[in-house]
């Protein structure tokens, strides 16, 4: 009653209220519930209040349950963010250091960057939480630029991995093994038909 009462007041005074609720993938279905009851509070011309769900992709996967289904049926407008494009990226590290203040040289080479794609596959998250990681451990060793070590180092960190590409280089590997295979089996093909 008293959220209504107030959603009621700032409708009367011109004002719209926005509910927004970040890392929303962390929520129970007892608080979604919840959420989507509040979307019931409207006048006869409009919605009371605008509710805004920001999350990890998990948030998608948690709205598409049989059980929320009313809630996902309400949302009208939703966007993804995809993963960065490997030429993007430089571009992206360079604004949120702008962004935070840093105008001077550049605090990560052009190898590096390459090197951070690799290690988040383009996904924002990840490079800023790594970048974030890569430029304490720059600070704290008293360096001006990052260095490839430092960077390897946090993304470890980041991923709790000893070597954060054991994965790729395990699977690199199963698939040339397999092209050998296929190459090998062929060339004994066209030696020696059937």
């Amino acid at each position: 009653a008293a959220i209504n009462d107030y959603l009621l007041d700032a409708h009367e005074r011109g004002k719209r209220a926005i509910l927004i609720i970040d890392e929303a993938q962390n929520l129970s279905v007892d608080v979604l519930e919840q959420i989507r009851l509040l979307t019931n509070l409207e006048t006869s011309q409009r919605k009371l209040l605008q509710i805004v769900l920001l999350g990890q992709p998990e948030l998608r996967r948690l709205l598409a349950q049989p059980r929320l289904r009313q809630l996902n049926q309400r949302i009208t407008v939703r966007y993804h963010l995809s993963p960065l494009l490997k030429q993007e990226i430089p571009a992206y590290v360079n604004h949120r250091l702008s962004v935070a203040g840093f105008n001077r040289s550049k605090l990560f080479s052009k190898g590096q960057l390459s090197e951070l794609f690799q290690l988040t596959a383009g996904i924002p998250r990840l490079i800023n939480i790594i970048c974030d990681r890569a430029l304490i451990g720059t600070f704290v060793q008293g360096k001006n630029a990052v260095d490839s070590r430092t960077l390897l180092t946090a993304a470890r960190e980041v991923s709790g991995k000893k070597n954060p590409w054991a994965v790729r280089k395990s699977v690199l590997v199963a698939a040339c093994i397999a092209l050998l295979i296929i190459i090998l089996a062929a060339f004994a093909w066209n030696l020696y038909p059937l």
